[in-house]
């Protein structure tokens, strides 16, 4: 039996590298987009190219009540789920000489809070169909390393980090494990080469290039498997070196 999984944010860049690798694992997916329906269309025709079966959802995971609703209509029409990785989320830089309260609120309800509810409608079904599943919450080095004018974006990435180990023990009674997974400066676009990936400051990440989508993906899809599952709790930074403390000692 094909295994299901539910990815927020899947249309594009991490979470669409996450939904193609799972798909060639052999999971159903079903995904979110915020607003570019081609790109949608577009991951449905490849993953079931792959011999799955796709579902996808127009979602502004920020709204009230969107999480949860969203979640359970994935998890109906996947007729049960696995996997849930919570990816949706934007990257917004935020000085604290010129901050507003519409600026948190966003970054709070759509990096922080629709995770929350989204593992909590999915952790329901697991626990209720007893299942050993797994969730993921896709933070970022910026919650783990600080860096000017990323108060509110890098302070709920951190945020995400601390709740998994909370949750982790909660859902570690169910056999259910919950991880982070935080990549640094990864390629958005799918169409890159080595040479697009290795330009421009990309020559100061220790491994001399940006990361992949796919890349990601696979260590998503460890995290998953089986061979994982003692896995729980954990953050696992996937950035090439990006921040590692130090400086070089010799040119």
């Amino acid at each position: 039996m094909r295994k299901k999984a539910f990815v927020t944010g899947g249309s594009r860049g991490i979470g669409r590298g996450i939904a193609i690798v799972l798909a060639k694992e052999g999971y159903d997916i079903a995904f979110t987009y915020n607003s570019r329906l081609d790109e949608a269309e577009s991951l449905s025709h490849i993953i079931e190219n792959l011999g799955g079966k796709a579902y996808y959802y127009q979602a502004s995971m920020e709204k009230d009540g969107v999480p949860e609703t969203i979640t359970e209509t994935a998890v109906k029409d996947l007729g049960g789920i696995d996997v849930l990785v919570c990816n949706a989320g934007v990257t917004r830089h935020d000085s604290i000489l010129k901050l507003t309260e519409d600026h948190i609120d966003f970054l709070y309800k759509l990096n922080f809070r629709s995770y929350m509810m989204c593992a909590k409608v999915a952790a329901n079904h697991m626990v209720k169909e007893q299942v050993e599943g797994s969730i993921i919450f896709i933070s970022s080095t910026r919650g783990i390393s600080a860096h000017p004018e990323d108060n509110i974006y890098g302070s709920f990435k951190a945020g995400l980090i601390r709740s998994v180990q909370s949750v982790a023990l909660e859902l570690s009674e169910y056999g259910i494990n919950i991880n982070v997974v935080a990549p640094g400066a990864t390629a958005i676009r799918g169409d890159y080469s080595m040479e697009q990936l290795s330009k421009g400051w990309a020559k100061k990440i220790p491994m001399k290039r940006l990361g992949t989508p796919e890349e990601v993906g696979h260590l998503v899809k460890y995290l998953v498997s089986d061979v994982a599952e003692y896995i729980t709790g954990e953050t696992i930074r996937i950035d090439g070196g990006l921040i590692l403390p130090g400086m070089k000692e010799v040119e």
